[in-house]
């Protein structure tokens, strides 16, 4: 599973990945069948979750169900239990948006506010409403309450300038997550965009199409921006059970604040 999951990956192109995997999941999923694993996001349970990864497949990573992955788990838990989005509905900015988080956040603005309000974007998903280059975001000062843009930045040329329309789109007293792989073990971000090979920027940066790996200073890229950022272990402050259970990274989440 874990090789057949892998080269799925590496060959087949995101957007065709993006259309087929609604239903090709869910098909995969009913071989674990079970009870060990449980989403947060869906409330699926499994015997465990499917492995996912582009050059390290990792255990218990894909809800067969949502398509959500450690990272979104993690996140929506905080979201529940530490935000008021779903109370408040403000306007928001979803970039790159992952289709285990789309779907609930439709149905929660469709269902008591103004469905116009959550505004999806990416640079060629179908699934998005507008499309865009997040270097050059088409969209006026300061017209978002919350924006959403995860594992995004180490794809862009130019993270800070990405960073920098982001900050300049939400409003002032707004709030959002910003999120990229970051290896906590490193001090400082690397990267290098000589390095021109696929196969060695997949060794190097993890993805053939990742531009930068991120250190420890990630946070402070993102001040750098102009954010007030919040540098949260959030799975730390959950039990032992429900680490497990949900199947959480030790990731930390990165919430930024206009002041």
């Amino acid at each position: 599973m874990k090789r057949l999951i892998r080269f799925i990956l590496n060959v087949i192109p995101r957007p065709v990945l993006q259309r087929m995997a609604g239903w090709a999941v869910p098909l995969l999923g009913l071989l674990y069948v079970g009870r060990g694993r449980e989403c947060p996001v869906c409330g699926t349970k499994r015997r465990k979750f499917l492995p996912y990864g582009y050059v390290i497949s990792r255990d218990n990573a894909l809800c067969p169900n949502c398509l959500s992955l450690e990272r979104h788990r993690l996140l929506w838990l905080w979201l529940q239990r530490e935000s008021d989005l779903f109370e408040q509905r403000p306007r928001l900015l979803h970039v790159a948006p992952e289709v285990c988080l789309m779907r609930h956040l439709r149905r929660t603005y469709a269902g008591g506010g103004n469905e116009a309000d959550y505004v999806t974007a990416d640079l060629e998903s179908p699934l998005a409403d507008l499309h865009f280059d997040i270097q050059q975001i088409p969209l006026a000062d300061e017209s978002f309450d919350v924006v959403f843009c995860n594992h995004i930045m180490e794809h862009v040329e130019d993270d800070l300038r990405a960073m920098r329309e982001l900050y300049r789109v939400m409003r002032r007293g707004g709030w959002g997550v910003i999120l990229s792989p970051v290896e906590l073990d490193r001090a400082t971000t690397f990267e290098d965009d000589s390095i021109t090979d696929e196969a060695e920027r997949t060794r190097i940066f993890g993805q053939y199409d990742h531009r930068r790996v991120y250190g420890r200073d990630y946070a402070d890229r993102l001040r750098e921006a102009g954010f007030e950022v919040e540098d949260l272990d959030y799975a730390a402050s959950l039990t032992p059970d429900e680490r497990t259970r949900f199947a959480l990274p030790s990731d930390h989440l990165y919430i930024v604040r206009k002041q």
